[in-house]
């Protein structure tokens, strides 16, 4: 969205580029991704840059507020509830939409994740992107950074390492979720193991002996002191997989995140939020008035589903009556957001763009105000909606990273 930097590269662009950032990409991880990656960094201007972030931290202090977290944590099943709940998570996620209002850039709410994600592919992504931006005319010269409050890359992976590691010793670690090698994150798994040293571990493969949970590695049986969980909940409903142990055990294990922040910052949370930022949401079981103009005005969106699943899009009457009265209180109908087709392709047509703005907090005992607002990534779409399933046939779509010149 700057327009210099964006000039800049399509004047420059070929096909070799983006190919030599994946073959960059690939020399670092060693894994290469399983899903699209986009031909292009986002240019982030000054303006934009700093807009993102204060939303992001105004929605995090809302959230934060005694009184909603009360009401969000009614969003915890009972047969998922672990004990042992922290009062902020050690990472959250923040999902926002490039919008146009009053002829300027500015953000909306998508969606919230007590969760983790793709931290540490991120990093490698960005370090590509940025070699490769190195010579191109018009562009400054000099490296290229996608980290927030003042970090650069070794105080990221530093605060990094801090939220995932604690204070263990990184074989007591593990990163923990179903089949991790089957997941399309399978390349952040492989990058967070090339930072942190951090190793993917199935639960279904743990052993448990009272409290204590343990992995084996080379013939050895490992106590596990503390998990990086990744376990999607719907993923894990919907395998129907047996683990060695219940979520609502009393482990002697610490969590990062907490499992329950995955039910409490999530979609769940949208309607509780007041802020210029956030489209209007409702719970399906709140709703008195079917709005006449559901189908063109709104989205219907499971709560608790990721990569879009579930999401309708063109809702009718019809749908909605046909979720049942139990199953509706896990459903809402959201305002549409019109993302703003703002970064201009190679070919000239517009893409829409969604950035996460990822937050860190690096100590057991601290609270939202020191959540560190660490880095990005974002979401490239020319269909209807972000996702791969979306954007089949589509060039200039994908992941990608949001950049700035470094020290600026």
């Amino acid at each position: 969205m700057h327009p210099r930097f964006r000039t800049a590269y399509n004047a420059a662009f070929t096909a070799e580029l983006p190919e030599r950032q994946r073959s960059m990409l690939l020399d670092r991880i060693g894994v290469a991704p399983a899903f699209p990656l986009a031909e292009t960094p986002v240019f982030l201007t000054e303006e934009l840059a700093e807009s993102l972030a204060r939303t992001a931290r105004e929605i995090i202090a809302q959230l934060a507020e005694p009184a909603r977290t009360t009401r969000m944590l009614k969003a915890i099943p009972s047969r998922w509830n672990v004990p042992g709940m922290d009062t902020f998570p050690s990472l959250l996620q923040v999902d926002l939409a490039v919008v146009r209002e009053d002829g300027r850039l500015v953000p909306k709410l998508i969606e919230l994740q007590g969760f983790p994600s793709l931290s540490a592919f991120e990093v490698f992504q960005a370090e590509a992107w940025s070699d490769c931006l190195q010579g191109i005319p018009g562009l400054p010269e000099g490296s290229w950074s996608p980290y927030f409050s003042g970090l650069d890359r070794d105080r990221f992976v530093d605060l990094f390492r801090r939220v995932v590691l604690g204070k263990r010793d990184p074989e007591n670690v593990i990163l923990m979720d179903l089949f991790p090698e089957r997941q399309k994150t399978w390349v952040d798994f492989a990058a967070t193991t090339r930072l942190l040293g951090v190793e993917p571990v199935c639960p279904t493969s743990l052993e448990k002996e009272g409290r204590r949970l343990y992995r084996r590695k080379d013939g050895r049986r490992i106590p596990v002191e503390r998990i990086y969980n990744r376990v999607v909940f719907d993923e894990l409903i919907r395998e129907g997989s047996t683990l060695p142990f219940d979520f609502r055990d009393d482990l002697d294990v610490e969590w990062v995140p907490h499992p329950n922040w995955y039910w409490v910052y999530s979609k769940y949370s949208l309607p509780l939020l007041d802020h210029p930022a956030v489209p209007k949401a409702t719970y399906l079981s709140d709703l008195t008035d079917v709005p006449p103009d559901l189908t063109e005005r709104f989205v219907l969106k499971p709560l608790f589903s990721f990569a879009g699943g579930g999401v309708n899009i063109e809702p009718t009457r019809r749908d909605l009556e046909s979720i049942p009265d139990g199953e509706r209180d896990r459903w809402c109908l959201q305002e549409k957001i019109a993302y703003d087709p703002c970064l201009v392709a190679g070919d000239g047509g517009g893409v829409k763009v969604e950035i996460r703005m990822m937050f860190y907090r690096p100590h057991d005992d601290a609270g939202p105000a020191d959540a560190v607002l660490g880095l990005n990534l974002c979401r490239l779409s020319r269909g209807k909606m972000l996702g791969v399933d979306f954007n089949k046939g589509f060039t200039w779509v994908g992941s990608s990273v949001a950049l700035c010149p470094s020290g600026r």
